[in-house]
């Protein structure tokens, strides 16, 4: 087969998979029919029905009474850096261990990490200006926020948050990161509690 020929099947099958994909979603997500709007849309369709699945699974668990024997979203969280659970794995740190002894809880809080971008859950109770003040305090430490999902039960907030490490962020590793965020939400509940 000539290149012609090889790039002709290579551009048809790229076409097949892309019609496919516009198939699979919604025409709300698609505006236009050009392969950076189909990837874009498809993207964003996953990051709702991301949304949709833990707002869905919240409310199965508040309908089924399991609130009080575990917190929402606790199934988002694979290896917490910070978890308010009494049983943490031995690679994170309890928050009874961070605050000294003192057994107040502030939030779990799981890092991963992929080159110069970052993956980060959050988990804490809802407080008035909590988001804004997080994402000027993540602006702050240099991270920038790519995306960002909120989903809520009752008092408990879940965010999801995918950020882009800047070159110029002192924090190198998924404990830094991990280890600032916790101190910025401490900062938060201080200021929430004397307000």
């Amino acid at each position: 087969m000539t290149h012609i020929a090889v790039e002709r099947n290579r551009r048809k099958q790229m076409n097949e998979y892309l019609s496919v994909l516009r198939s699979l979603m919604p025409e709300s997500y698609v505006q236009r029919g050009d392969q950076a709007s189909i990837i874009g849309g498809a993207i964003n369709f996953v990051k709702e029905l991301e949304q949709r699945l833990q707002w869905l699974g919240g409310q199965k668990e508040k309908e089924n009474g399991e609130a009080g024997s575990s917190a929402p979203f606790s199934e988002f969280f694979t290896f917490p850096q910070y978890s308010t659970s009494s049983t943490v794995s031995d690679n994170s740190v309890s928050m009874a261990d961070t605050v000294g002894g003192n057994q107040a809880v502030i939030a779990d809080i799981e890092v991963t990490m992929v080159e110069s971008h970052a993956n980060l859950k959050i988990r804490s109770r809802r407080r008035p200006k909590q988001l804004l003040r997080m994402v000027s305090g993540l602006q702050s430490l240099h991270l920038t926020i790519l995306h960002l999902n909120v989903t809520t039960i009752d008092q408990t907030v879940l965010y999801s948050l995918s950020v882009k490490v800047e070159d110029d962020c002192k924090l190198t590793s998924v404990d830094d990161i991990a280890t600032a965020v916790y101190q910025m939400l401490g900062r938060i509940q201080e200021e929430a509690m004397i307000n």
